[in-house]
Protein backbone atom coordinates (compact mmCIF):
# COMPACT_ATOMS: atom_id res chain seq x y z
CA UNK A 1 0.00 0.00 0.00
CA UNK A 2 1.37 3.43 -1.01
CA UNK A 3 4.53 1.70 -2.25
CA UNK A 4 7.45 4.06 -2.79
CA UNK A 5 10.56 3.00 -4.66
CA UNK A 6 13.98 4.20 -3.49
CA UNK A 7 16.87 4.19 -5.96
CA UNK A 8 20.24 2.91 -4.75
CA UNK A 9 21.81 2.33 -8.16
CA UNK A 10 25.25 3.79 -9.01
CA UNK A 11 23.68 6.09 -11.59
CA UNK A 12 21.19 7.50 -11.94
CA UNK A 13 20.87 8.40 -8.28
CA UNK A 14 18.05 10.09 -6.40
CA UNK A 15 17.62 13.81 -7.05
CA UNK A 16 17.40 16.24 -4.09
CA UNK A 17 14.35 18.49 -3.81
CA UNK A 18 16.24 21.73 -4.51
CA UNK A 19 17.62 20.30 -7.77
CA UNK A 20 14.21 18.93 -8.80
CA UNK A 21 12.78 22.40 -8.25
CA UNK A 22 15.28 23.86 -10.74
CA UNK A 23 14.54 21.09 -13.23
CA UNK A 24 10.80 21.81 -13.03
CA UNK A 25 11.07 25.50 -13.96
CA UNK A 26 10.01 26.89 -17.32
CA UNK A 27 12.89 26.55 -19.77
CA UNK A 28 14.93 29.59 -20.81
CA UNK A 29 16.49 30.15 -24.21
CA UNK A 30 20.18 29.40 -24.36
CA UNK A 31 21.06 32.51 -26.40
CA UNK A 32 20.03 34.91 -23.66
CA UNK A 33 21.82 37.00 -21.04
CA UNK A 34 20.05 34.98 -18.33
CA UNK A 35 21.52 31.70 -19.55
CA UNK A 36 24.95 33.22 -20.22
CA UNK A 37 25.17 34.56 -16.67
CA UNK A 38 24.17 31.25 -15.11
CA UNK A 39 26.50 29.30 -17.39
CA UNK A 40 29.51 31.42 -16.42
CA UNK A 41 28.58 31.16 -12.72
CA UNK A 42 28.37 27.39 -13.09
CA UNK A 43 31.84 27.31 -14.64
CA UNK A 44 33.23 29.28 -11.69
CA UNK A 45 31.67 26.83 -9.23
CA UNK A 46 33.18 23.91 -11.12
CA UNK A 47 36.61 25.51 -10.78
CA UNK A 48 36.08 25.68 -7.03
CA UNK A 49 35.09 22.01 -6.88
CA UNK A 50 38.32 20.85 -8.52
CA UNK A 51 40.43 23.59 -6.90
CA UNK A 52 41.82 24.88 -10.19
CA UNK A 53 41.53 28.34 -11.75
CA UNK A 54 42.12 27.10 -15.30
CA UNK A 55 39.39 27.63 -17.91
CA UNK A 56 40.45 24.44 -19.69
CA UNK A 57 37.22 22.48 -19.37
CA UNK A 58 33.98 22.01 -21.28
CA UNK A 59 30.53 20.60 -20.67
CA UNK A 60 28.97 18.30 -23.27
CA UNK A 61 25.31 17.40 -23.73
CA UNK A 62 25.97 13.68 -23.41
CA UNK A 63 26.39 10.87 -20.95
CA UNK A 64 29.87 10.32 -19.55
CA UNK A 65 30.71 7.98 -22.43
CA UNK A 66 30.45 10.97 -24.79
CA UNK A 67 33.17 12.75 -22.84
CA UNK A 68 35.27 9.57 -22.88
CA UNK A 69 34.99 9.46 -26.65
CA UNK A 70 35.80 13.19 -26.79
CA UNK A 71 38.99 12.52 -24.82
CA UNK A 72 40.12 9.92 -27.37
CA UNK A 73 39.22 12.12 -30.36
CA UNK A 74 40.59 15.43 -29.10
CA UNK A 75 43.89 14.47 -27.51
CA UNK A 76 45.16 11.59 -29.65
CA UNK A 77 45.81 11.02 -33.33
CA UNK A 78 45.16 7.89 -35.36
CA UNK A 79 47.99 5.43 -34.75
CA UNK A 80 48.93 6.79 -31.30
CA UNK A 81 49.74 4.13 -28.72
CA UNK A 82 47.91 4.17 -25.38
CA UNK A 83 47.78 1.95 -22.31
CA UNK A 84 44.24 1.04 -21.21
CA UNK A 85 43.75 -0.31 -17.70
CA UNK A 86 41.08 -3.00 -18.10
CA UNK A 87 39.69 -4.32 -14.83
CA UNK A 88 35.98 -4.13 -15.51
CA UNK A 89 33.25 -3.12 -17.94
CA UNK A 90 34.32 0.51 -18.12
CA UNK A 91 37.99 -0.29 -18.53
CA UNK A 92 36.86 -2.37 -21.49
CA UNK A 93 35.06 0.71 -22.78
CA UNK A 94 38.34 2.68 -22.83
CA UNK A 95 39.92 -0.05 -24.90
CA UNK A 96 36.94 -0.25 -27.28
CA UNK A 97 36.79 3.51 -27.80
CA UNK A 98 40.51 3.75 -28.46
CA UNK A 99 40.39 0.93 -31.00
CA UNK A 100 37.28 2.40 -32.65
CA UNK A 101 39.27 5.57 -33.45
CA UNK A 102 42.30 3.57 -34.59
CA UNK A 103 44.65 4.01 -31.67
CA UNK A 104 47.11 1.25 -30.80
CA UNK A 105 45.99 -0.20 -27.47
CA UNK A 106 48.21 -1.95 -24.95
CA UNK A 107 45.85 -3.51 -22.41
CA UNK A 108 46.89 -3.75 -18.79
CA UNK A 109 44.47 -6.49 -17.79
CA UNK A 110 43.38 -6.96 -14.19
CA UNK A 111 41.29 -9.61 -12.51
CA UNK A 112 37.88 -7.98 -12.03
CA UNK A 113 37.67 -6.53 -8.52
CA UNK A 114 41.40 -5.84 -8.32
CA UNK A 115 42.98 -2.39 -8.27
CA UNK A 116 45.94 -1.54 -10.47
CA UNK A 117 49.45 -1.59 -9.06
CA UNK A 118 50.99 1.70 -10.28
CA UNK A 119 54.31 -0.09 -10.71
CA UNK A 120 52.75 -2.19 -13.49
CA UNK A 121 51.93 1.02 -15.35
CA UNK A 122 55.50 2.21 -14.83
CA UNK A 123 56.82 -1.05 -16.26
CA UNK A 124 54.62 -0.77 -19.36
CA UNK A 125 55.67 2.84 -19.92
CA UNK A 126 59.31 1.77 -19.86
CA UNK A 127 58.57 -1.02 -22.33
CA UNK A 128 56.56 1.28 -24.63
CA UNK A 129 58.62 4.42 -25.08
CA UNK A 130 56.30 5.61 -27.86
CA UNK A 131 53.20 5.52 -25.63
CA UNK A 132 51.09 8.71 -25.72
CA UNK A 133 48.59 8.11 -22.92
CA UNK A 134 47.24 6.05 -20.04
CA UNK A 135 43.45 5.53 -19.92
CA UNK A 136 42.04 4.55 -16.54
CA UNK A 137 39.03 4.76 -14.23
CA UNK A 138 39.20 6.37 -10.80
CA UNK A 139 36.33 4.14 -9.73
CA UNK A 140 35.58 1.06 -11.81
CA UNK A 141 31.92 1.08 -10.88
CA UNK A 142 31.19 -2.28 -12.52
CA UNK A 143 33.30 -3.96 -9.82
CA UNK A 144 33.33 -1.28 -7.10
CA UNK A 145 37.13 -1.08 -7.22
CA UNK A 146 39.09 2.14 -6.67
CA UNK A 147 42.35 2.88 -8.48
CA UNK A 148 44.90 5.08 -6.71
CA UNK A 149 44.97 7.84 -9.31
CA UNK A 150 47.21 10.10 -7.27
CA UNK A 151 49.90 7.40 -7.18
CA UNK A 152 49.46 6.72 -10.90
CA UNK A 153 49.82 10.44 -11.62
CA UNK A 154 53.13 10.56 -9.76
CA UNK A 155 54.43 7.98 -12.24
CA UNK A 156 52.94 9.32 -15.48
CA UNK A 157 54.13 12.87 -14.74
CA UNK A 158 57.69 11.68 -15.40
CA UNK A 159 56.81 10.51 -18.92
CA UNK A 160 55.64 12.27 -22.06
CA UNK A 161 52.16 10.77 -21.76
CA UNK A 162 48.70 12.00 -20.89
CA UNK A 163 46.90 10.54 -17.87
CA UNK A 164 43.24 10.33 -18.88
CA UNK A 165 40.89 9.56 -15.99
CA UNK A 166 37.25 8.51 -16.14
CA UNK A 167 36.08 9.92 -12.80
CA UNK A 168 32.39 9.63 -13.63
CA UNK A 169 31.67 7.71 -10.41
CA UNK A 170 34.29 9.55 -8.35
CA UNK A 171 33.94 13.27 -9.10
CA UNK A 172 31.76 14.80 -6.39
CA UNK A 173 32.59 11.93 -4.03
CA UNK A 174 36.36 12.28 -3.70
CA UNK A 175 38.12 15.62 -3.37
CA UNK A 176 39.87 15.24 -6.71
CA UNK A 177 42.40 17.92 -7.55
CA UNK A 178 43.45 17.19 -11.13
CA UNK A 179 46.25 19.74 -11.29
CA UNK A 180 48.06 18.56 -8.15
CA UNK A 181 47.31 14.89 -8.90
CA UNK A 182 49.00 15.20 -12.32
CA UNK A 183 45.81 14.30 -14.18
CA UNK A 184 45.78 15.51 -17.79
CA UNK A 185 42.18 14.78 -18.79
CA UNK A 186 39.42 14.38 -16.21
CA UNK A 187 35.90 13.21 -17.07
CA UNK A 188 32.69 13.46 -15.06
CA UNK A 189 28.98 12.75 -15.54
CA UNK A 190 25.81 14.32 -14.24
CA UNK A 191 23.82 11.28 -13.05
CA UNK A 192 26.25 10.17 -10.36
CA UNK A 193 27.38 12.23 -7.35
CA UNK A 194 26.07 15.44 -8.93
CA UNK A 195 22.56 14.01 -8.40
CA UNK A 196 21.20 15.12 -11.79
CA UNK A 197 19.46 13.24 -14.60
CA UNK A 198 21.79 11.76 -17.26
CA UNK A 199 22.76 13.97 -20.18
CA UNK A 200 25.56 16.29 -19.06
CA UNK A 201 29.25 15.43 -19.03
CA UNK A 202 32.38 17.36 -18.07
CA UNK A 203 35.86 17.25 -19.53
CA UNK A 204 38.76 19.11 -17.87
CA UNK A 205 42.27 19.11 -19.37
CA UNK A 206 45.75 20.25 -18.37
CA UNK A 207 48.10 22.63 -20.16
CA UNK A 208 50.12 19.57 -21.13
CA UNK A 209 47.04 18.04 -22.79
CA UNK A 210 46.18 21.33 -24.48
CA UNK A 211 49.35 21.05 -26.54
CA UNK A 212 48.07 17.85 -28.15
CA UNK A 213 44.55 19.10 -29.04
CA UNK A 214 43.45 17.81 -32.44
CA UNK A 215 40.71 18.72 -34.94
CA UNK A 216 39.35 15.18 -35.33
CA UNK A 217 35.97 15.80 -33.67
CA UNK A 218 32.94 17.74 -34.87
CA UNK A 219 30.16 17.73 -32.25
CA UNK A 220 32.65 16.72 -29.56
CA UNK A 221 35.26 19.31 -30.54
CA UNK A 222 36.94 20.63 -27.39
CA UNK A 223 38.43 23.54 -29.35
CA UNK A 224 35.06 24.73 -30.63
CA UNK A 225 33.28 24.26 -27.32
CA UNK A 226 35.99 25.91 -25.25
CA UNK A 227 36.01 28.99 -27.44
CA UNK A 228 32.26 29.43 -26.93
CA UNK A 229 31.97 28.27 -23.34
CA UNK A 230 34.54 30.72 -22.03
CA UNK A 231 32.14 33.41 -23.32
CA UNK A 232 29.12 31.85 -21.62
CA UNK A 233 27.72 30.10 -24.68
CA UNK A 234 28.01 26.68 -26.32
CA UNK A 235 28.89 25.60 -29.84
CA UNK A 236 25.71 23.51 -30.12
CA UNK A 237 22.37 23.50 -28.34
CA UNK A 238 23.15 22.72 -24.69
CA UNK A 239 21.26 20.65 -22.12
CA UNK A 240 19.81 23.89 -20.74
CA UNK A 241 17.93 22.61 -17.71
CA UNK A 242 20.77 20.30 -16.69
CA UNK A 243 23.24 23.18 -16.72
CA UNK A 244 20.91 25.29 -14.56
CA UNK A 245 20.51 22.35 -12.17
CA UNK A 246 24.26 21.67 -12.24
CA UNK A 247 24.77 25.10 -10.69
CA UNK A 248 22.50 24.08 -7.81
CA UNK A 249 24.27 20.71 -7.43
CA UNK A 250 27.68 22.37 -7.28
CA UNK A 251 26.36 24.88 -4.75
CA UNK A 252 25.13 22.03 -2.52
CA UNK A 253 28.50 20.28 -2.63
CA UNK A 254 30.51 23.43 -2.05
CA UNK A 255 28.27 24.67 0.77
CA UNK A 256 28.91 21.44 2.64
CA UNK A 257 32.55 21.38 1.54
CA UNK A 258 34.01 18.64 -0.64
CA UNK A 259 36.32 17.52 2.19
CA UNK A 260 33.29 16.93 4.43
CA UNK A 261 31.44 15.26 1.55
CA UNK A 262 34.29 12.79 1.05
CA UNK A 263 34.56 12.20 4.81
CA UNK A 264 30.86 11.28 5.03
CA UNK A 265 31.08 8.94 2.04
CA UNK A 266 34.09 7.27 3.65
CA UNK A 267 32.10 6.82 6.84
CA UNK A 268 29.16 5.32 4.96
CA UNK A 269 31.44 3.02 2.95
CA UNK A 270 33.34 1.72 5.98
CA UNK A 271 30.15 1.12 7.95
CA UNK A 272 28.42 -0.58 4.99
CA UNK A 273 31.36 -2.90 4.37
CA UNK A 274 31.43 -3.92 8.03
CA UNK A 275 27.67 -4.47 8.03
CA UNK A 276 27.87 -6.68 4.94
CA UNK A 277 30.54 -8.79 6.63
CA UNK A 278 28.45 -8.95 9.82
CA UNK A 279 25.72 -10.57 7.73
CA UNK A 280 28.18 -13.19 6.48
CA UNK A 281 28.48 -11.72 2.98
CA UNK A 282 31.66 -10.52 1.25
CA UNK A 283 32.76 -7.19 -0.19
CA UNK A 284 33.81 -7.92 -3.78
CA UNK A 285 36.66 -5.48 -4.59
CA UNK A 286 39.97 -5.65 -2.76
CA UNK A 287 40.17 -1.84 -2.52
CA UNK A 288 36.54 -0.64 -2.46
CA UNK A 289 35.49 2.72 -3.83
CA UNK A 290 33.59 4.84 -1.33
CA UNK A 291 31.02 5.60 -4.06
CA UNK A 292 29.24 2.25 -3.78
CA UNK A 293 29.21 -1.17 -2.16
CA UNK A 294 29.76 -4.14 -4.48
CA UNK A 295 28.71 -7.31 -2.65
CA UNK A 296 29.15 -11.04 -3.21
CA UNK A 297 26.07 -13.06 -2.16
CA UNK A 298 26.37 -16.08 0.13
CA UNK A 299 26.97 -19.47 -1.43
CA UNK A 300 23.85 -20.89 -3.03
CA UNK A 301 22.19 -17.52 -3.67
CA UNK A 302 22.14 -15.66 -6.97
CA UNK A 303 22.76 -11.93 -6.67
CA UNK A 304 19.77 -11.15 -8.88
CA UNK A 305 17.48 -13.16 -6.57
CA UNK A 306 18.51 -10.88 -3.73
CA UNK A 307 17.95 -7.81 -5.89
CA UNK A 308 14.46 -8.99 -6.84
CA UNK A 309 13.51 -9.44 -3.19
CA UNK A 310 14.92 -5.99 -2.36
CA UNK A 311 12.93 -4.48 -5.21
CA UNK A 312 9.76 -6.12 -3.84
CA UNK A 313 10.48 -4.09 -0.71
CA UNK A 314 10.82 -0.89 -2.73
CA UNK A 315 14.61 -0.72 -2.94
CA UNK A 316 16.21 -0.75 -6.38
CA UNK A 317 19.87 -1.78 -6.61
CA UNK A 318 22.18 -2.67 -9.51
CA UNK A 319 23.42 -6.06 -10.61
CA UNK A 320 26.75 -7.20 -11.97
CA UNK A 321 27.81 -6.41 -15.53
CA UNK A 322 29.49 -8.61 -18.11
CA UNK A 323 31.15 -11.60 -16.47
CA UNK A 324 29.79 -10.53 -13.07
CA UNK A 325 26.12 -10.72 -14.08
CA UNK A 326 24.24 -12.62 -11.39
CA UNK A 327 27.37 -12.83 -9.25
CA UNK A 328 27.39 -9.48 -7.41
CA UNK A 329 24.95 -6.72 -6.55
CA UNK A 330 25.80 -3.05 -6.11
CA UNK A 331 24.38 -0.49 -3.69
CA UNK A 332 25.19 3.15 -4.40
CA UNK A 333 26.17 5.61 -1.68
CA UNK A 334 26.03 8.62 -4.01
CA UNK A 335 23.51 11.29 -3.08
CA UNK A 336 22.75 9.47 0.19
CA UNK A 337 23.33 10.35 3.83
CA UNK A 338 24.05 8.04 6.75
CA UNK A 339 20.39 7.36 7.59
CA UNK A 340 19.39 6.78 3.96
CA UNK A 341 21.64 3.75 3.85
CA UNK A 342 19.70 2.14 6.71
CA UNK A 343 16.81 1.68 4.24
CA UNK A 344 18.98 -0.18 1.74
CA UNK A 345 20.61 -2.31 4.42
CA UNK A 346 17.25 -3.14 6.05
CA UNK A 347 15.89 -4.27 2.68
CA UNK A 348 18.99 -6.44 2.19
CA UNK A 349 18.44 -8.13 5.55
CA UNK A 350 14.76 -8.80 4.90
CA UNK A 351 15.57 -10.16 1.42
CA UNK A 352 18.16 -12.54 2.87
CA UNK A 353 15.69 -13.57 5.59
CA UNK A 354 12.94 -14.25 3.04
CA UNK A 355 15.36 -16.31 0.96
CA UNK A 356 16.12 -18.48 4.00
CA UNK A 357 19.67 -17.29 4.54
CA UNK A 358 19.15 -15.28 7.76
CA UNK A 359 17.38 -16.60 10.84
CA UNK A 360 17.09 -13.26 12.59
CA UNK A 361 17.00 -9.61 11.57
CA UNK A 362 18.94 -6.59 12.76
CA UNK A 363 22.56 -7.71 12.92
CA UNK A 364 23.69 -5.82 9.84
CA UNK A 365 21.76 -2.65 10.66
CA UNK A 366 23.11 -2.67 14.22
CA UNK A 367 26.67 -3.05 12.95
CA UNK A 368 26.17 -0.25 10.44
CA UNK A 369 24.73 2.23 12.93
CA UNK A 370 27.35 1.47 15.56
CA UNK A 371 30.19 2.02 13.11
CA UNK A 372 28.63 5.01 11.33
CA UNK A 373 27.76 7.02 14.42
CA UNK A 374 30.60 6.03 16.73
CA UNK A 375 33.07 7.25 14.12
CA UNK A 376 31.40 10.57 13.33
Amino acid sequence: MFRKERIFTPGPVEIPDSIREVLSRQIVHHRTTEFKTTFLETRELFKQLIDCTSDNFVFFSSSGTGAMEAAVLNFFEEGDKVIAVVGGKFGERWSELARKWKLQVVELTLEWGKSVDPERIKKLLKENADCKGVLIQACESSTGAFHNIKAVGEITSSYDVLLVVDAITALGVYNIKPHSWNIDVLIGGSQKAFMLPPGLSMLWFSEKAQKTLTDRAYYFSVKEELKKQKEGQTAWTPAIQLILAFKEALSLLLTKGIDKVEKEYRLISTAMNKAVKALGLSVFPENPSISLSAVLPPAGLNADEIRREMLNLGVRTAGGQGKLKGKIFRISHMGMNIMDMVIALSALEVALWRLGYLRELGKGVRSYLENAYQNQ
